[in-house]
């Protein structure tokens, strides 16, 4: 191993997985950005670090690398995202000082798409309200209300990348339509396509929402969508939170204007709203998609390898669109 000083000298902005600090630790020399110094830790290694880790800490809290903090890196050459999505870091201003963003697709998309059909069923049979109703005692009472069936029901699928396709393959199994909305047709998909997301929306009576975070779909579920849904409809949401105008879908569950809802994911994660807590006809989950070992496992070393690869002379593994990547590490 290279010794200490010969390391690249590395910003981690907040916490993340154990295996990934530990490799992490041995190829770079390592600056918290978290706690109580890092203001000051940032103010005397600035002018040095070359590379950036970040993603979803302990808390569920999103680390921001921001163009300002960018600015203040004047060495930055690569940032290394924990998780597909990658809203938290500013890829279009990373990509205008040529330096890279990396994120981890591909090694989550089955857990995530085994959760979303869970979270589904989770929702309309309301697997956990009969859960707590058996704990409670009240079975000897009289048996649970009767549910909501989706045999008798469509589904609509919000995005249909990787993880929407493989969402959309294991609801193939439940013999029920499906259709999809995006910005433009994929090509060699048998489920019908809806150019239009309020039309979609009045068409299906589950809506599952699967597309990236950011400006471009923030709170495109909106109020319009909701109404759209109709009475009879349920959202589920393993997108990211902010994709879903929160205080309206809390209104459309507690008027009704919709039945229903299974969410992962919050705006202002780890915090969740009162009003949804308080709502029995909503499925709350604590963002755990990709929350297996394996998957996360996957993930951690993801962002590991894209890192010592940039360093080692060779392109990153998953560098994201808004940053190109050069055939090979800048001097």
């Amino acid at each position: 191993m290279a010794s200490d000083d010969s390391r690249p000298d590395l910003l981690q902005t907040g916490p993340l997985m154990p295996m990934i600090e530990r490799q992490l630790d041995t190829h770079f020399r390592v600056h918290r950005l978290d706690g109580p110094q890092g203001a000051a830790i940032l103010d005397t290694v600035a002018p040095h670090i070359r590379a950036i880790a970040t993603g979803v800490g302990a808390s569920g809290a999103r680390n921001n690398v921001t163009a300002a903090l960018m600015d203040r890196l004047p060495k930055l050459e690569i940032v290394s995202n924990f998780g597909v999505g990658y809203d938290s870091v500013d890829a279009v201003a990373a990509g205008a000082r040529g330096i890279v963003v990396t994120n981890t697709p591909g090694v989550l998309d089955d857990e995530v798409a085994d959760l979303a059909v869970a979270l589904t069923l989770s929702a309309v049979r309301r697997l956990p309200q009969a859960e707590r109703y058996l704990r409670a005692g009240k079975w000897p009472q009289g048996g649970f209300p009767f549910s909501p069936t989706l045999r008798d029901r469509s589904i609509g699928i919000v995005g249909m990348g990787r993880i929407g396709q493989a969402i959309a393959r294991r609801l193939e199994g439940f013999d029920r339509p499906i259709a999809y909305y995006t910005r433009r047709p994929v090509e060699g998909l048998a489920y019908a396509y809806e150019p239009d997301l309020i039309a979609l929306a009045r068409k299906v009576d589950v809506l599952i929402v699967i597309v990236p975070g950011g400006a471009s779909t923030h709170h495109m579920i909106d109020a319009a969508v909701l109404e759209a849904l109709g009475p009879n409809g349920i959202l589920v949401n393993v997108a990211r939170g902010s994709v879903v105008d929160e205080p309206a879908l809390v209104k459309a569950l507690q008027d009704g204007t919709i039945l229903a809802a299974g969410l992962d994911v919050f705006e202002h994660e780890p915090n969740v709203p009162a009003e949804l807590i308080a709502l029995d006809n909503v499925v709350l989950l604590p963002h755990v998609a990709s929350a297996t070992h394996m998957t996360r496992n996957a993930m951690g070393q993801l962002v590991v390898d894209n890192l010592t690869r940039w360093f080692g002379g060779e392109p990153p593994l998953t560098p994201v669109p808004e940053t190109p990547v050069p055939p090979v590490r800048k001097g």
